[in-house]
């Protein structure tokens, strides 16, 4: 629950500058994109896309790729939120040194953040697993829509991770593209399950945490290494450590603070507080 204490406490980590944020699916909910876990930290009945079966099985290719078509859609048209505009305001007013986020959506800069490590990569970004050609998933999106003319279907339930679910029966007939470099496998440039984060990309995620005056965790119940290890490191070196999360996190033992409200209300709340 919130308290005065710790809403004051947090107002003032926040005034005395060199935050560095590190957000979750959280944050882009009141964006309409869904989270993993929900308020309570319970997981919700999805099966994200594993690295190991989309490179090992053209099938799962196949259905990754048309749930996915469906599902970027529906990102690509989601606006920043009270939540995202925040950080980025408190970034232009100096307090904010940069963002860790394990997002992929790309709302933060959208919104206006500059500094932003996407720890996890972006769904507007396409990569060949053979040539290593980078290319626009905006672009996919023409060719995908050019070899499937005439598929449709109607989603029941969209992921946060960019997809949607589809029964196998309305994936069997999607046609998918390969490179038009070398003619390779295409993938999203983001980090599936079971696929590591690039190294310098980690690195550089350490070196902002360890420059920071505060660590402050929005929309993430941490659940995962990926992004837990910033807060252990931060913890480490007495780093306060600020979390703002509905539901618990595997963190709060290490938070100086640590308030269970909405982000987008408690961001404008604490925004008014710090002038």
């Amino acid at each position: 629950m919130r308290t005065a204490d710790e809403t004051g406490l947090l107002a003032d980590l926040i005034g005395d500058g060199e935050v560095v944020v590190l957000t979750g699916a959280g944050i882009s909910t009141e964006s309409g994109i869904p989270d993993y876990r929900g308020e309570s930290g319970r997981a919700r009945p999805s099966e994200p896309m594993t690295y190991q079966t989309f490179t090992g099985s053209a099938e799962a290719r196949r259905r990754y790729w048309a749930r996915s078509h469906l599902g970027w859609r529906h990102v690509t048209r989601a606006a920043p939120n009270h939540g995202h505009r925040a950080v980025a305001e408190l970034e232009r007013r100096g307090l904010v040194s940069g963002v860790i986020t394990q997002n992929v959506d790309g709302l933060h800069q959208s919104a206006g953040s500059r500094r932003v490590i996407e720890l996890h990569g972006a769904l507007d970004r396409v990569i060949c697993l053979s040539c290593g050609e980078p290319s626009s998933r905006e672009a996919l999106d023409g060719r995908l829509r050019e070899a499937n003319p005439d598929w449709d279907a109607a989603p029941a339930l969209v992921n946060p991770d960019g997809d949607v679910s589809l029964t196998d029966a309305e994936t069997a007939t999607f046609r998918i593209v390969d490179c038009l470099t070398c003619g390779g496998v295409l993938k999203p440039d983001v980090t599936f399950f079971g696929e590591t984060v690039p190294r310098v990309r980690v690195e550089e995620c350490y070196r902002l945490t360890e420059a920071a005056g505060t660590l402050l965790v929005l929309g993430s119940s941490l659940t995962v290494h990926s992004g837990r290890r910033f807060v252990t490191r931060a913890a480490e070196l007495d780093i306060p450590v600020a979390i703002i999360n509905q539901g618990p996190t595997r963190a709060d033992a290490q938070a100086l603070c640590r308030l269970d409200a909405p982000l987008g209300l408690t961001l404008r709340a604490l925004l008014e507080r710090c002038g």
